[in-house]
């Protein structure tokens, strides 16, 4: 399994298979923005408008692949705000259903993490489909969960949902305290 942090040209080079993903994770029932059945046109298109905000650094994305094959992602949305800059938004944590149960998605979140740690940011947070899965990972690495917004967004068949907003604190890579040899400090 490689994980890989995707410049602009990477990002418009493997559109098709990130288009595949999102389509693939839709399908499968997650609530990750779109609406059933997603077009693969559509999906297409709207990764390759993420490109220029990836180009211009207020987007992080990392493809996971296996033999060859994307089967995940997870974005780092960067504020643009001057009193924000502190913060991003974790965005479209997917992994394709034939792949999950295997650690990907903690693989993603982590390096979402430390990306994030890496560039200065101390504040984390996302929304996610209450009762979904990925709240089991969201608070098994320690996120801490904010609230639910009643009616929120529609799930893949069209059924309004609530959403859970989660936060996690980040230590900046620059106060980090250096790791012993062999080991790994943890958050």
């Amino acid at each position: 399994m490689i994980v890989q942090r995707l410049d602009g040209t990477r990002l418009r080079e493997c559109a098709g298979p990130l288009a595949d993903l999102l389509a693939d994770t839709v399908a499968d029932g997650a609530s990750v923005g779109f609406l059933a059945p997603l077009d693969r046109g559509a999906a297409l298109a709207w990764w390759q408008e993420r490109a220029a905000a990836v180009a211009a650094g207020r987007l992080a994305v990392w493809a996971a692949r296996d033999g060859g094959e994307v089967v995940g992602t997870v974005g780092l949305a960067f504020a643009g705000k001057p009193n924000s800059r502190h913060r991003a938004e974790l965005v479209k944590l997917m992994v394709r259903p034939g792949a999950r149960g295997r650690g990907l998605g903690r693989t993603l979140l982590a390096t979402a993490e430390e990306a994030a740690a890496d560039a200065g940011v101390t504040l984390l947070h996302l929304d996610t489909e209450t009762g979904s899965p990925a709240e089991r990972l969201y608070r098994g690495a320690g996120w801490t969960r904010a609230g639910v917004i009643p009616d929120y967004a529609a799930d893949p068949g069209g059924v309004l949902r609530p959403t859970t907003l989660y936060y996690k604190a980040i230590v900046p890579a620059a106060r980090r305290q250096p790791e012993a040899p062999g080991t790994r400090a943890r958050q």
